[in-house]
C-alpha cells in the first residue's frame, strides 16, 4: 500500500479488511486445529465467511477457552516458534502464546505506527519503564517497535525513581513510557530531592495499562494530576497479549486508532449482537496476520465504544474510547452501575493514600459490596474514611465501606507469591 490504510475512505478500510478477514479464515482452516473443530462442530462453511457482518455467523472464542484448548490454537510447528509468551488465565494456570519470526516482525510494525500516531519520529529518545523479562509481550513488543521506527530506546525497566531521574539527566530521553500513575512517583521523588523536573528534556509520556481520559476525552483525574504537576504531552493506549495490537492516541486525543491491517474490532452488546457506532459494548477482536496463534472473534472482557467519524487528524479508521472496565468486573453498588477504574481512580488520586486492593463481595442482602482497604502514609490528623468516602461520593455518587490497614499488609494483599501482576482488585462474589 503506498498510502496508510488509515486514511484511505471507510468504504476502503473496510474492502481491505474483508479481503484480509477471508485470508486470515483460510489461514485457520488449513492450521488451526481448536478452529477446525469449531468449524465443523457448528456447521460453518468457512468459504461462506467474505465480510466483517459474516462473522456473526461464527462463535465466539473465549479466554477459557485458550487455556483449556492452549496447544490446539497453536498454527505451526514448535520449530517455528522464537519467543514465548504468556498472558493470565481464568482458570488459574497462564495461557502461553508462541510467537514466530514473522509475528513479532508484527508486533514491531503495529508498535512502530502505534508510537508514530503519538508524534514519535526517528532521532526521539524513549525512557522505556516496563519489563522485558518474565515472558510479557508489552515490553519487548515497545522495544522493537521503537527499534523500527528509528528512534532511541533506554532499557530501565519499571520502578526505582533514583535511576529513573538519573538516567534523565545523563542521557536526556523527550519520551517516558510507563504505567501513568508511576508519573507521580517520579515527581514526588523530583519534589523531595529538589530535581527541576519541569525544566528536563521529557516533553512526552505514553501511558499503558492506565486510563489518562473520560469518555468524552477530557483527562480524568490522573491526568489531571500529572498535568498540573509537569506540563507535559500525554497520550493514552490499550492493547492486549491476545490482540497483538496497541490502540493509540493521537495529538488529538480522541480515542485510540485501529491499525486495520492488524485487527478487525467488533463492539458486542447483551445480546452477543454488533451494538450501533457509539454505544457501550465488548470490545470482541479477529486478528489478521498472526501466523502462530491468530484469534477469531475472541471476547476480550473490556468494555469500550466505537467512534467512526474522521479524526482531526486525517486517520478514516475507526477509534476506541477509554475503557468503561471489564465487563465480569461490573459493580451494582446501592443501584449505581461502576466499574472498578472509577474506584481506581479516586484512591490514585488522594495524595495519602500509598497503596490499596478493591474487594467486591456479596453482601447479607444478596446485593453486591465493596470493601476499599487502603494504606496511608503517616498519622493524617484528620478522619480519613470520612474523607475518602466524601471523595467517592464527589465523583461516583456512592460511597464503598473504607478499612484502614498498614501499608505492608496491603502490600501483602497486593503482591502474592507466585503472581506476575500486582493486584488491585477482588472479585469474591459468587458466580
Amino acid at each position: 500500500m503506498t498510502q496508510d490504510i488509515e486514511f484511505k475512505s471507510m468504504a476502503e478500510i473496510e474492502a481491505y479488511q474483508n479481503q484480509r478477514l477471508q485470508e486470515a479464515i483460510s489461514y485457520l482452516q488449513i492450521h488451526s486445529p481448536f478452529y477446525q473443530r469449531m468449524f465443523v462442530e457448528h456447521g460453518i462453511n468457512p468459504s461462506e465467511i467474505k465480510t466483517i457482518g459474516d462473522l456473526q455467523k461464527v462463535p465466539f472464542t473465549e479466554k477459557k477457552d485458550l487455556q483449556l484448548y492452549n496447544k490446539d490454537f497453536l498454527c505451526v510447528t514448535p520449530e517455528k516458534i522464537v519467543d514465548y509468551i504468556t498472558t493470565s488465565g481464568t482458570l488459574g494456570d497462564p495461557v502461553t502464546f508462541g510467537c514466530t519470526d514473522s509475528d513479532l516482525e508484527r508486533l514491531a510494525y503495529n508498535e512502530m505506527k502505534s508510537f508514530s500516531c503519538a508524534g514519535l519520529k526517528p532521532g526521539n529518545i524513549v525512557q522505556l519503564m516496563t519489563t522485558l523479562d518474565k515472558r510479557f509481550m508489552a515490553g519487548l513488543a515497545y522495544f522493537l517497535g521503537i527499534r523500527k521506527m528509528g528512534a532511541s530506546i533506554i532499557r530501565v525497566g519499571n520502578g526505582m525513581p533514583e535511576l529513573q531521574w538519573d538516567t534523565i539527566k545523563r542521557l536526556k530521553p523527550d519520551t517516558l513510557m510507563c504505567v501513568p500513575s508511576f508519573i507521580l512517583r517520579l515527581i514526588e521523588y523530583a519534589e523531595q530531592h529538589n530535581i527541576d523536573y519541569r525544566n528536563s528534556s521529557v516533553k512526552r509520556v505514553i501511558g499503558i495499562g492506565e486510563g489518562l481520559r473520560e469518555q468524552d476525552f477530557s483527562l480524568n483525574l490522573l491526568g489531571q494530576r500529572i498535568k498540573e504537576k509537569w506540563d507535559v504531552e500525554l497520550f493514552a493506549t490499550y492493547s492486549s497479549t491476545e490482540m497483538g495490537a496497541t490502540f493509540s492516541e493521537c495529538s488529538y486525543g480522541c480515542g485510540g486508532h485501529v491499525h486495520p491491517e492488524l485487527i478487525i474490532v467488533e463492539i458486542i452488546g447483551e445480546d452477543d449482537s454488533p451494538v450501533k457506532d457509539g454505544e457501550v459494548g465488548e470490545v470482541v477482536v479477529t486478528t489478521l496476520g498472526v501466523e502462530g496463534m491468530p484469534l477469531l472473534r475472541f471476547r476480550t472482557g473490556d468494555m469500550s465504544r466505537k467512534i467512526v467519524e474522521k479524526c482531526a487528524c486525517g486517520r478514516n479508521s475507526y477509534r476506541l474510547t477509554p475503557l468503561v472496565g471489564r465487563k465480569n468486573n461490573m459493580i451494582k453498588l446501592k443501584g449505581t452501575t461502576i466499574y472498578p477504574p472509577a474506584i481506581n481512580d479516586v484512591l490514585d488520586n488522594t495524595p495519602y493514600v500509598i497503596n490499596y486492593v478493591v474487594v467486591v463481595q456479596n453482601s447479607f442482602a444478596g446485593t453486591d459490596e465493596v470493601v476499599v482497604k487502603v494504606g496511608i502514609s503517616g498519622n493524617q490528623a484528620f478522619d480519613v474514611i470520612k474523607d475518602l468516602k466524601d471523595r467517592f461520593r464527589s465523583r461516583i455518587r456512592v460511597a464503598p465501606i473504607v478499612e484502614v490497614l498498614s501499608p505492608e499488609d496491603v502490600n501483602k494483599i497486593n503482591n502474592p507469591a507466585n503472581n506476575r501482576k500486582p493486584i488491585k482488585f477482588i472479585d469474591n462474589r459468587s458466580k
